[in-house]
């Protein structure tokens, strides 16, 4: 006789590979979720706490005993150091004042003032976030170094090729972006008091096509 009892065993069986399969399959996609949600908050720059002024970006906390966990993650992983609340501010820009992503191909003019500041760097960096590398060993200029009009305003021109006056040279392709770095100012503890007409323009002029 057969046994009555196989094809009931069977169904057990079958019933525990699904159960068990469900189970696996809901690990594997919660752990993929995670993994990838903790890549995507970590893995570029600061995802939380942005304050946007103009083309300008800046995360007033970042320095501060506030820092998220996240943005904490991100200077763990990068190695940056960032300005304390009490030493400055940075801010960053990838695209003009139109909202444009700064392209190497165009010609840009950024001014003509900053915030009060006893001195501030802007730093041109490349799509790996590196300042760029030129053959002139320029990448960047200084509030002291800068050459100014007689009312003490500024232009620094980007274009790949050369210009009059304070110029920085473009990278003939890639990504670029800007670094505006503010030290020992008042507005470090405001940020989200800071108005664009403050801070430097970046009108895009020409490109090439």
């Amino acid at each position: 006789m057969r046994d009555a009892r196989a094809p009931a065993a069977k169904t057990v069986i079958r019933r525990i590979l699904s159960s068990t399969l469900l189970v696996l399959y809901a690990l594997t996609l919660a752990l993929g979720l995670g993994l990838g949600s903790a890549y995507w908050a970590v893995g570029g720059g600061y995802p939380f706490g942005s304050i946007r002024v103009g083309p300008w970006t800046v995360w007033s906390r970042t320095g501060s005993r506030e820092a998220d966990p996240y943005a904490r993650a991100v200077m763990a992983r990068t190695g940056d150091t960032p300005l304390g609340v009490g030493e400055g501010l940075l801010l960053t820009a990838s695209a003009d004042n139109s909202g444009q992503s700064l392209d190497p191909r165009c010609v840009y003019r950024i001014g003509a003032t900053t915030p009060q500041a006893r001195l501030w760097t802007l730093t041109l960096y490349d799509g790996d976030d590196q300042p760029v590398v030129t053959d002139l060993a320029r990448s960047g200029f200084t509030s002291a170094e800068v050459v100014r009009d007689g009312d003490g305003r500024f232009s620094i021109v980007l274009s790949r090729h050369a210009q009059p006056g304070n110029w920085l040279r473009m990278p003939e392709t890639g990504r670029v972006s800007l670094a505006l770095r503010l030290y020992d100012t008042s507005v470090a503890a405001g940020s989200a008091a800071l108005e664009a007409r403050a801070l430097p323009s970046i009108e895009r002029l020409e490109c090439a096509r």
